[in-house]
């Protein structure tokens, strides 16, 4: 599982966690998780700010509505149960909606489970690594999102 959230507001949702489980991609507004149908192998996030976002590309495999507020205006990118991998800083804090789009997560899945498939008690250690680097396809994920407001301000009650 694939995660984009502010920087501050690392809080995990259980709800948007499993929700992602059938619509690939889903979110809180803070906190958006995507799933892969692979642990193991690298997977490309791109996240891409646009004026007005663009309509997914007809060859994704997927796509979904999101929107996701930054606070702080830095993004953290990670894999949910190896941490952060990388930050985003955006133009600027605020509300940003979009869209999800994701390609090649079928491929990458079904040349993960061939490989395992394949693997027997005799395999060299390292046939599993050096496959995983050598999958012939890519799966990408790609958030193309466009600023749209200010956050509205904190209400004292809620602090």
């Amino acid at each position: 599982m694939l995660e984009v959230y502010d920087a501050d507001a690392y809080l995990g949702d259980e709800a948007a966690m499993d929700a992602a489980e059938t619509q690939v991609v889903a979110g809180n507004g803070y906190h958006l998780y995507l799933l892969s149908l692979q642990p193991d192998m690298k997977v490309r996030m791109t996240i891409r700010i646009w004026d007005t976002p663009p309509t997914p590309p007809a060859e994704a495999e997927g796509h979904t509505d999101v929107s996701l507020e930054s606070e702080t205006g830095v993004l953290v990118v990670g894999q949910l149960d190896r941490g952060p991998a990388d930050e985003i800083t955006l133009p600027r804090p605020g509300v940003f909606v979009g869209h999800a789009w994701w390609q090649n997560r079928q491929a990458a899945a079904d040349y993960y489970n061939t490989t395992l498939d394949q693997l027997t008690d005799d395999s060299p250690e390292d046939q599993l690594t050096e496959a995983w680097n050598s999958c012939p396809v890519t799966e990408r994920y790609v958030l193309d999102l466009g600023y749209t407001r200010e956050l509205e301000p904190l209400d004292e009650d809620d602090l």
